[in-house]
């Protein structure tokens, strides 16, 4: 996605030689039209695949994976990571760490939701060590539920997330793959 790398070239900030900040296109401000396309590209590239859901964990997924159910017609389903007074007493929870907030949290599916005739497309912002991937993918299979894949908008392929979730044998798409940070450069993979 040409327009994706033009845009994170122009509007990133590299924090350090592992953290990029993508705060004015994925985790604090929602571009809709970049978003929609994205949503598109998801689609297309899963299209053979017949989603009866897509699922992320909240917040920063939730803009792009709607645009991926709105595109492919299904519902959007999100894990919570956050408990509430009218959270479901029985949802499937994992606890997961998160690599930019440097916080341990829970994740949380309502097993309503979530049921062994759904076939999922897991959608996320960006992945770097994989750990909320891997923490919602056992929520997927506890439930029962087909993962069909995982559509990630910004890999961070110098970190293990993607590669290690390869290795399980699940799909993952990139729209973006990012090879290295150093010297405060963004350097994408080919």
């Amino acid at each position: 996605m040409d327009m994706l790398k033009e845009r994170i070239l122009k509007e990133a900030s590299i924090m350090t030689e592992d953290v990029l900040k993508l705060d004015g296109l994925l985790n604090h401000q929602v571009d809709p039209v970049l978003t929609m396309e994205m949503g598109r590209e998801f689609a297309r590239r899963f299209a053979e695949v017949h989603i009866t859901k897509v699922i992320t964990v909240e917040s920063s997924g939730i803009p792009v994976a709607f645009a991926t159910a709105l595109t492919l017609g299904v519902p959007l389903v999100f894990a919570r990571r956050k408990k509430t007074l009218i959270a479901d007493p029985d949802a499937l929870t994992e606890r997961v760490p998160s690599f930019t907030k440097g916080i341990v949290t829970d994740i949380m599916v309502s097993r309503q939701y979530l049921t062994p005739s759904d076939k999922v497309l897991f959608i996320d912002d960006i992945i770097a060590n994989g750990d909320a991937a891997r923490g919602l993918i056992k929520i997927i299979e506890r439930a029962g539920s087909e993962l069909a894949g995982l559509g990630i908008v910004v890999e961070k392929s110098f970190q293990a997330g993607g590669r290690t979730i390869r290795e399980q044998g699940i799909r993952v798409e990139s729209l973006v793959k990012i090879a290295s940070l150093e010297g405060g450069k963004i350097t994408f993979e080919q």
